[in-house]
């Protein structure tokens, strides 16, 4: 008889987390650096469900703040900096990935990265090396918010169709309301009248015009 795999008994907050990097550093003067990549590790025999925590979420945007990872897989949590300012220079930000079995809710593990706007990362060696000292001695405690106030940035407000998209509107009817070819009775010059084809056309761009209009 064979004996039954046994399962190790978790322990809340006891279960290693593993993720990369374990520290962000965003520069305000190079843009490639204000969007940045967070690896989540699952490399245990069950699937885990994560959940993102910030100090500070006004600050930042993040796609994905929860989720799940398959067992023996990884995932990649995009996080980007949303409010680069001078004020924020050297401000210590914290993320917390906070991580649980699927079927239960108690946190078995979790793991705090470091999060740092610096103006340049053209700044002198020595300069350099005092801010991540400080960073790496920066222990004390954050409290943390749910990420659902991270997410992505929102849709800036439609203030509705734009000018050009009502004048072809116009444009797209006007056409439809022009006789066809060869309609002999009619007030309508003969250079005005449009062929079949023409008006399959203005009725098409109509359509999607529309379509525009009503998602905004």
């Amino acid at each position: 008889m064979q004996q039954q795999r046994r399962q190790p008994e978790l322990v809340e907050g006891n279960l290693p987390v593993f993720v990369f990097p374990t520290e962000l550093i965003f520069y305000a003067d190079d843009q490639s650096t204000h969007k940045q990549v967070l690896t989540l590790y699952n490399p245990y025999e069950f699937a885990l469900k994560f959940k993102v925590l910030c100090t500070t979420p006004n600050k930042y945007a993040v796609v994905d703040a929860t989720g799940a990872v398959k067992p023996q897989c990884c995932v990649d949590i995009v996080i980007r900096h949303r409010d680069v300012r001078a004020s924020h220079y050297g401000v210590i930000d914290k993320f917390r990935l906070q991580v649980s079995e699927q079927s239960q809710r108690k946190a078995l593990g979790r793991k705090e990265i470091i999060a740092t706007l610096l103006p340049s990362a053209k700044e002198p060696p020595q300069q350099k090396e005092e801010e991540e000292k400080r960073i790496k001695e920066h222990l004390s405690e954050s409290v943390f918010f749910e990420q659902t106030l991270c997410q992505p940035e929102n849709r800036p407000a439609s203030s509705g169709p734009s000018l050009l998209t009502v004048f072809l509107g116009i444009v797209c009817i006007a056409a439809l309301m022009l006789p066809t070819l060869g309609e002999m009775e009619s007030l309508v010059p003969l250079y005005l009248h449009l062929s079949v084809n023409q008006k399959l056309v203005a009725a098409y761009v109509l359509g999607l015009i529309t379509m525009v209009i009503l998602r905004t």
